[in-house]
């Protein structure tokens, strides 16, 4: 069986990098929920809709990457907690505006 580390690490690569639910699901329990203080995440309350919604943000900046913080396993409580920065160009077509062609870091923590 894979330890948590190994299946948090998997999860947060597919879903960093847009893969979305179809591919995270694997990961998680189907009804996980999300919450987060940023605005443009306010109304996401499951973790399947963040999944979706970070590959709809990998339309707009085909060129996103992310870079790991840190990561760490809590073993005891059976948790992992990660930190990133995720950086990408609005580049490709999306709403609310025609591409800006501005470069923008996010933070990302889980």
């Amino acid at each position: 069986m894979a330890s948590i580390t190994a299946i948090a690490k998997e999860f947060f690569a597919a879903c960093e990098t847009g893969k979305g639910w179809e591919a995270c699901k694997a990961y998680c329990t189907p009804n996980a929920t999300f919450a987060a203080q940023a605005e443009p995440l306010a109304e996401i309350k499951t973790l399947a809709d963040y999944t979706d919604w970070m590959k709809g943000l990998m339309t707009i900046m085909p060129d996103g990457s992310y870079e790991v913080k840190s990561f760490a396993t809590d073993t005891e409580r059976n948790n992992v907690a990660a930190y990133g920065v995720f950086s990408g160009t609005h580049t490709g077509p999306g709403r609310p505006c025609e591409p800006t062609g501005k470069r923008r870091p996010r933070i990302t923590s889980m």
